[in-house]
């Protein structure tokens, strides 16, 4: 089994090229949905982050209200920090379990696990490789502005509260550049498959070795 970490930067197409790679075969693991997932009402997550970030940020239903809660932690690092300190142990065992269910039935499957906050919180030796989404950072800003209708103040905080971009490149081994029509991604994908394929085959060998 090839243990890939899929990240970017917000607004870099992350979904787009993880739906055409599943198109292909990679079997998908979404990071964000097992974060809803420890964080629903009534959780040990879920009381952790009531009890430092307070009842305001949640829905009438006692569901986090991820926009509010988002307005706190990226105008504020240390805040952002300690929500990252509280969720991604939790989501990161659910994770090995989900690693662990799948390689029981597929122990030769591509497993793509997307995470867009992997090198900031230092998951890179979570994976066999780490293949990154590209766009530069100013289109990144208009993608972001014309998708979630932020004004620029706030979307350059969101981006700021991320890795630049130009430095995740140095730090992945496969990269995706993403500027180009919906064509053009579907035809690099397909060639970073068959990489993937050759790694994931070299890996099996090689272990059936040891």
């Amino acid at each position: 089994m090839l243990n890939v970490g899929l990240t970017g930067g917000i607004s870099t197409g992350k979904t787009t090229v993880a739906r055409l790679l599943v198109e292909q075969g990679a079997v998908l693991i979404d990071l964000d949905e097992l974060a809803h997932a420890v964080q629903l009402p009534e959780t040990e997550v879920w009381r952790q982050i009531v009890n430092d970030f307070g009842e305001g940020i949640l829905n009438p239903d006692k569901t986090i209200d991820r926009n509010k809660l988002g307005t706190v932690v990226f105008s504020d690092p240390a805040k952002l920090k300690r929500l990252n300190e509280i969720v991604h142990p939790a989501v990161f065992r659910a994770w090995k379990s989900r690693i662990a269910g799948i390689e029981s039935v597929q122990p030769d499957a591509i497993v793509l696990t997307d995470i867009p906050l992997l090198f900031e919180i230092g998951a890179q030796q979570r994976f066999d490789l780490v293949l990154l989404v590209y766009i530069p950072r100013e289109e990144q800003l208009e993608r972001l502005i014309l998708r979630n209708g932020y004004s620029r103040e706030y979307a350059e905080k969101r981006i700021a509260s991320q890795m630049h971009i130009e430095e995740k490149v140095k730090l992945a081994r496969i990269v995706i550049d993403n500027r180009g029509s919906l064509a053009e991604a579907e035809k690099r994908v397909a060639e970073v498959w068959q990489e993937l394929r050759c790694y994931e085959k070299n890996k099996r060998e090689k272990n059936s070795l040891e």
